[in-house]
């Protein structure tokens, strides 16, 4: 297990991150996983014993339940080499299906989730209160919230940095312009910025790499991809004979949107470079990703510790750079405007200062 700065921070983290969406299983997070504490503690335990320290849950997976479990998974590691991560954002109980006046009432509030002061800091408590622990390294906001002003939320997330309550802060799945303000503000401001993106991110699904990660590049923000395996469709359980088993998070849960027919050809790809390895195409995807300079680490989940073990392979994957040419060519990005125009123009530029 290899080991990178996230972003300009120094902090270290492990480049494979154990994803916990897995751990609970209340409500709606059924179809995802159900995993049950014991389960859920052998599977921290034998990633933190193959080097795993970088961990990454969120409070509303589960309802709470995920936060719960890996509280207790993690009391008998050591803190001080653990990385763990949280998220907040979303309203407690939304997807947990009660029909209860209680459940009625709360589903109205508006105060209770989005990114005001008065959700994170209830919030933090919460999140901190579940995982029995005195600080979270990583505090992340799960989505953009068009309700509140960005100043407003990234005023409250200082607040909390400067409580010691979290080490540093990170996004998910913003925009490009959206970052760019909230790091102006924070500059301008003299405030905690987000330092992390957790974005959607796989061969399958390269659409970051148009305005995202050439904004991490120059800003130095650390890219974290969830969903590697764009929601198991690369796992190698899926072809264009073989719609994939039932029980398949996907066959229930049809998530992230991927293009199916290139997604296919690009399996294709990777199941030659993988039998010419002895290894599977999960790990080829997992690799690809790795591989991938702006990657800091990549969030990875498991039902069992077969697994695990078989993603946590990725990371003794060494591609060639014919390998890596070859899953370029399948699986890159059509040209877009103005992309296609700034790189002509640039490379016209540099050209003439050669």
């Amino acid at each position: 297990m290899r080991y990178r700065k996230l972003g300009r921070t120094g902090l270290a983290v492990s480049e494979i991150c154990l994803g916990t969406m897995t751990f609970g299983g209340d409500g709606f997070w059924k179809v995802i996983g159900a995993l049950e504490q014991e389960t859920c503690t052998k599977l921290t335990k034998a990633a933190f014993d193959r080097g795993v320290t970088f961990i990454d849950t969120a409070d509303i997976y589960s309802n709470g339940l995920s936060e719960t479990v890996l509280g207790e998974a993690i009391k008998d590691l050591p803190r001080d080499e653990l990385v763990i991560a949280t998220k907040v954002f979303g309203r407690m109980g939304a997807y947990g299906g009660a029909d209860t006046p209680e459940a009625q009432r709360r589903a109205k509030n508006a105060n209770l989730w989005g990114l005001g002061r008065k959700h994170i800091f209830e919030a933090i408590d919460a999140s901190l209160e579940r995982l029995q622990l005195d600080y979270i390294d990583l505090y992340q906001v799960h989505a953009f919230d068009p309700a509140t002003p960005i100043e407003e939320t990234l005023e409250a997330l200082d607040e909390v940095v400067a409580s010691g309550r979290a080490r540093y802060i990170g996004l998910c799945n913003f925009a490009a312009w959206q970052i760019a303000k909230a790091l102006g503000v924070s500059e301008r401001n003299g405030l905690a910025r987000f330092e992390s993106l957790q974005m959607y991110y796989s061969i399958a699904g390269r659409d970051l790499e148009r305005e995202v990660v050439p904004l991490a590049q120059s800003e130095e923000l650390a890219i974290l991809p969830w969903s590697p395996l764009a929601g198991g469709f690369l796992s190698g359980k899926f072809t264009r004979d073989n719609a994939g088993p039932n029980d398949a998070r996907r066959t229930a849960f049809d998530f992230p949107p991927v293009d199916k027919d290139k997604a296919y050809d690009i399996i294709d790809v990777m199941k030659q470079l993988g039998d010419a390895r002895g290894v599977s195409v999960a790990q080829i995807a997992l690799a690809w990703l790795l591989h991938q300079t702006h990657v800091t680490s990549v969030i990875i989940g498991a039902k069992n510790e077969e697994q695990l073990a078989d993603n946590l392979a990725a990371t003794r994957v060494e591609l060639s750079s014919d390998d890596l040419a070859r899953l370029d060519e399948v699986s890159k990005l059509k040209p877009e405007y103005p992309g296609w125009m700034l790189e002509r123009q640039g490379a016209e530029r540099l050209a003439g200062l050669s």
